[in-house]
Order: structure tokens, then sequence, then C-alpha cells
């Protein structure tokens, strides 16, 4: 045991590790965890709150990224599993959205009539 913590802790001091710590690699992510928990925290709030355009926005946000932290190299796994986190957190929101405004078929149908209102209004 005592050598699992000594092993720890010499990793934990070593230069690379503190480098790691003054990287975007590590403050980047950390700093993006403000989306998902934000996200996870609405789960309690009114479905009625929910902006289903932002939602999907958020949803192909976090695919993007996921993608591009599993890309980039060295892979940065923080950045994934904060990404990952908010894609689910994201999807959970957007089918809370879409119950509570009565089904796809209906979201959808108000999507484009909306739509066509604006076209009508140019």
């Amino acid at each position: 045991m005592a050598s699992w913590a000594s092993n720890l802790a010499q990793k934990v001091g070593s230069k690379e590790f503190r480098s790691y710590l003054m990287s975007t690699h590590f403050w980047g992510p950390v700093a993006n965890w403000g989306i998902p928990l934000s996200a996870i925290a609405d789960f309690s709030s009114s479905p009625e709150k929910i902006s289903g355009k932002m939602t999907t926005a958020l949803t192909f946000y976090s695919l993007l990224f996921m993608r591009f932290s599993w890309m980039v190299r060295p892979r940065n796994y923080l950045l994934f599993a904060c990404h990952a986190t908010n894609e689910v957190a994201q999807l959970v929101q957007l089918y809370r959205f879409v119950d509570y405004n009565g089904g796809l078929a209906k979201v959808l149908k108000g999507s484009a009539q909306q739509l066509k209102d604006k076209s009508a209004k140019t």
C-alpha cells in the first residue's frame, strides 16, 4: 500500500503532471464542465423552460467535440468525458422538451409552421 501511495505522489509531483495542470488540455475541459452540470441541474426544473433549438444545438456541439477530443493527439479523455456527459444530458432535456410539447410529430409540425410564417413575412 505504501508503494502505491509513493508511486502516486511521484507521478503527481512530476514535471509532466504539473505541465499538464497548466495546459489547455486540463483547464479547457474543467471550464467546460459547467454546461453538462447545468443541464443535469435543470432535470428537476419545468420542461416549459427548455429551448428546443438551443438543446439541439448543444447536442450537435457535443457530438462534434467528442470526435475532436478523440482524434486530437494526445487524446483528451477529460474533454471526451465532459462532452459525453453533456450529450446524454442534452438528449434527456430534448426528450423532456418533445414530451412536454406533445410528441415529435407535433413539435416538427410546429417548426414547419414557424418556417412557413417566416417565409411569408419576407
